[in-house]
């Protein structure tokens, strides 16, 4: 037991970027249960916590990976914002069918990236003062189509199930065995991809946790899994908010660490000069970061718009804020080629956790915005003392 707590205590050193921000959630969430007798944790806020966070967590993604190769992307919220309008006025004024809607707007989310990524990329603007003046446009966009009608009633119901619907469950009862299935083959699916990784490397001569640690790491993990699968359960179940977050966690999280194209994005995040002496376009790596961040903004402003079933002249406002903040809680780094995708999921939920339990505890919303703002501060000084930086 004794080698076991050692082995135990020297990978939470190595890795304490990575199991901080599960430390930090288990805190928040056991304070937020505590101060609200329970509330925090039952299953209603607990789905409505993860609905909460889809469109953040959307934002967040992107913005994982424009902060990983140096850059900043001030624009999103308004851009989400823009787009959601533009999907309703679509809809509802022109009678365009939703899934040609859909697709418009998240095209002309990908050529706005595109634009902002040429800005940084070719005409060497700094990626801060490009996506403010973005901001600033799309905030003026926002305004300029809603300015005849103010908020648009979306009454589509495909459209607005979006971010309201569940998946329909193969048969009624008390829980929703449907969500129970996929959760206990999500499991099977962690526990066979963890073997076959550390067989890989086993196979390659690299180093390895021993067995009983590795083991100890997949009942904890399918614990948790098991948890939050069994409150969801007891609700409506997994929404679709939840299955459009995990397809777009599983794209980027696959992107960035199984191909090429990751690989060189870590490589101009973490030496600009030295990836381009070693034959990688930076620019071209640029634009379609920043074309990516972009797509996900206009998937972000459709999720927002269908959750609210309108689109508002307010839509998108501090969007950008709490996406780079979930990026930073989830280990991103401030000094970029650091950062991985689904810490930037947990830095999400990590702030969405902090908004709700203080609504919850009627904590004044003054003092909620200090509280986010200090949390913030805290992930990056974390951020600079695990990398050593002076």
């Amino acid at each position: 037991m004794t080698s076991f707590m050692k082995e135990l205590w020297v990978q939470l050193k190595l890795n304490v970027r990575d199991y901080g921000m599960f430390i930090a959630l288990a805190v928040i969430m056991a304070i937020f249960s505590y101060l609200s007798g329970g509330l925090f944790l039952s299953p209603r806020n607990i789905s409505n916590l993860f609905n909460q966070t889809g469109y953040i967590a959307v934002l967040a993604v992107g913005m994982t990976l424009v902060i990983i190769i140096r850059h900043i992307d001030l624009s999103i919220g308004f851009v989400a914002g823009f787009i959601g309008a533009v999907a309703a006025i679509l809809m509802v004024q022109y009678q365009v069918n939703v899934w040609l809607a859909i697709i418009i707007v998240l095209a002309l989310g990908t050529l706005i990236g595109l634009w902002n990524g040429f800005l940084v990329a070719k005409m060497n603007l700094p990626a801060f003062v490009a996506t403010l003046a973005g901001m600033l446009i799309f905030r003026g966009a926002l305004l300029q189509v809603t300015s005849s009608t103010g908020t648009i009633i979306i009454p589509n119901r495909f459209f607005n199930m979006i971010s309201n619907g569940f998946i329909p469950d193969i048969m009624k009862g008390r829980l929703h065995v449907l969500t129970l299935i996929i959760g206990f083959l999500g499991i099977a699916y962690y526990i066979f991809s963890e073997f076959k990784t550390r067989q890989s490397k086993i196979k390659y001569n690299f180093e390895v946790v021993s067995m009983p640690l590795f083991l100890s790491k997949l009942f904890f993990v399918s614990a948790i899994i098991t948890w939050v699968v069994w409150i969801l359960a007891n609700f409506n179940g997994i929404s679709y908010t939840v299955i459009i977050v995990g397809v777009v966690v599983m794209i980027y999280h696959t992107l960035m660490s199984k191909t090429i194209l990751g690989r060189h994005i870590y490589a101009v995040g973490g030496n600009p000069d030295a990836a381009a002496l070693s034959g990688i376009s930076v620019n071209k790596i640029t634009m379609i970061v920043f074309s990516s961040m972009g797509f996900l903004a206009a998937l972000s402003g459709i999720m927002f718009a269908s959750r609210l079933q309108s689109a508002t002249v307010t839509a998108g406002t501090l969007f950008e804020l709490d996406a780079i903040a979930a990026a930073f809680v989830g280990g991103v780094s401030a000094k970029g080629g650091v950062g991985r995708v689904t810490g930037s999921i947990i830095g999400a939920i990590v702030m969405a956790s902090l908004s709700s339990g203080m609504n919850l505890i009627g904590l004044d919303i003054s003092l909620q915005y200090i509280v986010r703002g200090l949390v913030l501060v805290i992930a990056v000084v974390f951020d600079v003392k695990t990398r050593n930086v002076k």
